[in-house]
């Protein structure tokens, strides 16, 4: 299957998954209805929003919404975050007890400084046995009924490199696959990617590693696997604004070097279809005394994603100030149908998309750094709202 010798379709647990391709979770982003249009390009993996443990063992109403899932989606994915193993363990109970997914990732990537000063995200696998007790607590409570995965990055720092270790856990205590992101959390979303952690990760493990980093096109997807031998891909920031990049990842694991360079009448259609499914699900939270005005969210939701479609056309200034303040679909379709078509800008192929960060200093809870093998959950470290 695939043009790659011997790449076959990504095993997730009891799940295959042909392109070997999942959609990272993105906070605000991978909704159900930006995973709808996705997949109405593609097949793959699609993980919905992070979503804390804490929240979801309280039963949050936000938290509760946001693990919706379409009724033709599956396997229905969830990314879990937390830091203390009796939260994560519950959390993982409660979505198996009510089968509330087929698939558990839990978050040891996220690099945002209100996550790694509380010791989670990126920050948690520097105390390997407390990882390892979280890793633990979520395998005893899925008692296999779902596989349990994990995503992560090289390390905190160059200095303080956590990819090797946290890996070997998770094999150990029996995950079903692991995702490294090839940059530190001190790079953020800056920086170029390391494939080559991912090539050494993929030596040193015996179950499927998947690379995540700097895959714009669907021929860096493919140059990633031949690079470093991982057994698929995590598709991130490249996908913003452009869901047809899951149906160019199909055709190129199918060995087909079509890609699609639509152009802006396309791309429009596209931004309706993805404004049209917004509306719908926030549509569907009335009536809501709490917000009666929740359908109008799903516009305003929509504009952040306004400008990653429209990049490299010309649109014309105060078009996108129009579009950037549009309060309906009807005034979306009118300020697009305005617009000049035109052939897809090409010169933005390979181009970041998305936020882009230069390194920094990672927060950290005090003292976090002096004992790698200590077992205590910082005070606060459990995040009550989801959604990263």
């Amino acid at each position: 299957m695939g043009n790659l010798p011997g790449l076959d379709a990504l095993k997730i647990g009891p799940h295959a998954v042909w392109p070997p391709v999942e959609l990272a979770p993105m906070a605000g982003i991978t909704n159900p209805a930006f995973r709808t249009l996705c997949r109405e390009h593609g097949a793959g993996l699609y993980v919905c929003e992070m979503i804390t443990a804490t929240a979801l063992v309280a039963r949050n109403p936000k938290t509760m919404r946001m693990i919706r899932f379409a009724e033709d989606e599956h396997p229905r994915s969830i990314q879990l975050y937390g830091v203390d193993p009796v939260t994560v363990g519950r959390a993982v109970e409660l979505i198996v007890d009510e089968d509330r997914a087929d698939h558990v990732d839990l978050n040891f990537g996220c690099p945002v400084p209100k996550v790694t000063r509380r010791g989670g995200g990126a920050a948690l696998p520097w105390r390997r046995e407390l990882l390892r007790n979280i890793l633990r607590a979520a395998m005893t409570a899925a008692e296999g009924r779902v596989p349990i995965t994990m995503k992560m990055r090289i390390g905190i720092d160059h200095e303080h490199i956590t990819y090797r270790d946290a890996g070997q856990i998770a094999q150990d205590e029996g995950l079903a696959s692991v995702a490294l992101h090839g940059r530190t959390a001190a790079q953020l979303y800056g920086g170029q990617a390391d494939w080559s952690a991912i090539a050494d990760l993929v030596e040193l493990l015996d179950i499927p590693v998947l690379g995540n980093g700097d895959i714009w096109e669907a021929d860096d997807a493919l140059r990633m696997v031949e690079q470093t031998g991982c057994a698929g891909v995590v598709i991130g920031r490249g996908c913003l604004g452009r869901p047809w990049l899951f149906a160019d990842l199909a055709s190129a694991f199918d060995g087909d070097p079509g890609r699609k360079l639509p152009p802006l009448s396309a791309v429009a259609a596209a931004m309706r279809r993805h404004a049209s499914l917004l509306l719908d699900e926030y549509g569907d939270l009335r009536p809501d005394p709490c917000d009666p005005h929740a359908r109008d969210r799903g516009i305003r939701d929509f504009r952040k994603h306004i400008a990653w479609y429209l990049k490299g056309f010309a649109v014309g200034g105060e078009t996108r100030r129009a579009l950037s303040l549009v309060g309906s679909l009807d005034e979306l379709s009118e300020l697009l149908g305005g617009i000049p078509d035109q052939p897809f800008p090409t010169d933005i192929l390979g181009t970041p998309r998305g936020r882009s960060t230069s390194a920094r200093r990672v927060a950290l809870p005090y003292g976090w750094l002096h004992d790698r093998d200590s077992l205590a959950v910082p005070e606060g470290a459990e995040l009550d709202i989801s959604g990263g």
